[in-house]
């Protein structure tokens, strides 16, 4: 097995670990950094959520494009008409469906890769052990193609490894309910043809934020159009909750409905609206809330065919990750970005971005919430990645 050094390796070529490689690049370690992903296609973003519309305004994106200098040479050198060009057309101040901001997370991506100093290895990390005493990772990655596998040494790891939506048991009272991947229910041109359009149809939908209330509009409209016979039953435990634009920050910045998703649940969701507006025609609302969600899905399971849960997100499974040789269970430290081991020393040279690893912010009032977006991972990873690299 070929083995190489290298400044650092990053993991995951979505949103977060570009904006790494961004940030990495612009420190100049001295020594090539490599960046593992199968596929550099932005990411889950790109593959899933294309049609979703964002709950981050374009100039948020525009932001996240130009904050480091790697990435301000790519767009300089890009040919126009571009994705940086067709974002710069976008009404800033308004929301985009995110095929604009994974096309340019793919550009981005595709400049970043042709340059000197990063060594770009399609593939997946199958292990990393850290030798405390020269403080190197061994890094072994397995390639795409699985011709051969790769092996790095390093002294920085960084883990922008993504999450996927998260699956809970239901009690399904013994009778055989279809499970709605929230991917599929998210993506309007493969939810079309996944439900047959000809049969009566119940779908549930578990959740109230942004993803549970955009799998309702995707529904509904698909029940006004190809699908006569579907419809909904929405189960829920807590009032919309929606993002407020205080004075210089907004309240429930994270969690809050933000955007079409936003408006869609104040004009045809509401406890005053859901029963005369055109959504509550296919929309049965079932309230979970205090301790009643097993005997509501008690009584409204069974007439369910399918059920889709929004209920938020896991992150997907780390590589086998060993200190001296020793299994490793990192626990991350969501306000410096690296990681702890199980009697809490710090893991040296271990980090994580993303959406598997966000920064976790307090508001004004006190709230906690971890920070999801383009726009929050490149402020978060601009202000750890100085002590990465120190």
């Amino acid at each position: 097995m070929n083995s190489q050094r290298c400044a650092a390796v990053v993991v995951g070529a979505g949103p977060a670990g570009l904006a790494v490689i961004g940030n990495l690049l612009e420190k100049q370690l001295g020594g090539k950094i490599a960046w593992i992903d199968p596929y550099f296609q932005a990411g889950r973003v790109n593959r899933k959520y294309r049609e979703v519309p964002s709950n981050t305004k374009v100039a948020l994106f525009q932001a996240y494009a130009t904050a480091v200098q790697p990435f301000r040479s790519v767009i300089n050198s890009t040919r126009i008409p571009s994705p940086f060009s067709t974002m710069a057309k976008l009404d800033q101040e308004k929301t985009c469906h995110l095929h604009h901001a994974a096309d340019m997370v793919r550009a981005l991506s595709e400049g970043i890769t042709k340059m000197d100093q990063v060594y770009a290895c399609r593939g997946y990390v199958t292990a990393a052990n850290l030798v405390e005493n020269t403080s190197s990772w061994t890094v072994r990655i397995q390639r795409a193609d699985h011709l051969d596998e790769v092996e790095v040494i390093t002294p920085r790891l960084i883990l922008c490894t993504g999450s996927s939506p998260t699956e809970v048991p239901i009690p399904v009272c013994g009778q055989h309910i279809e499970r709605l991947d929230l991917d599929v229910v998210l993506k309007p041109s493969d939810l079309v043809s996944y439900l047959p359009r000809n049969e009566p149809q119940t779908v549930g939908v578990v959740g109230a934020s942004h993803s549970a209330i955009l799998a309702l509009l995707n529904l509904v409209d698909l029940a006004h159009s190809t699908h006569p016979q579907l419809r909904i039953k929405w189960f829920t435990r807590h009032p919309l909750r929606y993002a407020e634009y205080m004075d210089g920050w907004i309240l429930r910045d994270n969690t809050g409905l933000k955007g079409s998703a936003a408006d869609f649940a104040r004009q045809q969701l509401e406890e005053d609206k859901l029963p005369h507006s055109e959504a509550g025609r296919f929309i049965t609302k079932v309230d979970c809330g205090g301790g009643q969600e097993a005997a509501q899905y008690e009584r409204h399971l069974p007439s369910c065919t399918h059920l889709v849960q929004a209920v938020g997100f896991t992150r997907d499974p780390l590589p086998e990750l060993s200190v001296n040789g020793h299994l490793l269970d990192p626990e991350f430290d969501s306000v410096s970005g690296g990681f702890h081991d199980a009697t809490g020393r710090v893991v040296p040279g271990l980090h994580g971005a993303g959406i598997a690893f966000p920064e976790r912010v307090v508001d004004p009032y006190g709230n906690v919430e971890h920070a999801v977006g383009f726009w929050k991972f490149m402020k978060f990873i601009k202000r750890v990645s100085p002590q990465w690299t120190a």
